[in-house]
């Protein structure tokens, strides 16, 4: 279903797209994250947090939320729970004792090792209907979008 907005032709074009995008977005997410709250008890942000440290390394709080678009209360919130199930710590930067370092435990990493070949099934399979030439394409053209938009603030 489009937009039943009667604008201009760009503003219709732009709306209907914005449609398809987050109806995309919205399926593929119903099919990735419901088993991460009903196998794991984890929310997506703590799938994310837990992702990035096994992927990227330990790393500020403030980097993390850059990562993972998330405000500071937000992602604070994510690492409180992270940190009562054991699966992160926090350090002090010695260099800068304001900085709050994430790091994964070795509990949180036998977690997010044991979850992630799934969820990346479930991903993978959400996109099978797109050839790999077409999820390059809308990788490129997701990036674009977002880089514009940002740059439009």
């Amino acid at each position: 279903m489009g937009t039943h907005y009667s604008g201009t032709t760009r503003e219709v074009l732009a709306l209907d797209t914005y449609i398809k995008l987050a109806r995309a977005l919205a399926t593929v997410n119903g099919r990735a994250h419901p088993p991460l709250v009903s196998e794991h008890g984890l929310t997506v942000g703590q799938l994310g947090v837990l992702e990035t440290l096994l992927h990227l390394g330990p790393m500020p709080q403030t980097r993390l939320c850059n990562k993972l678009l998330m405000s500071g209360s937000n992602l604070t919130t994510v690492v409180d729970n992270l940190e009562r199930h054991g699966w992160v710590r926090r350090e002090r930067d010695p260099d800068d004792r304001r900085v709050q370092i994430v790091h994964l435990t070795a509990a949180g990493r036998a977690t997010i090792e044991d979850i992630f070949p799934a969820h990346a099934a479930r991903i993978t399979a959400a996109f099978a209907g797109l050839t790999r030439d077409e999820q390059r394409e809308l990788g490129r053209l997701c990036k674009k979008l977002g880089l514009s938009a940002a740059d439009a603030r």
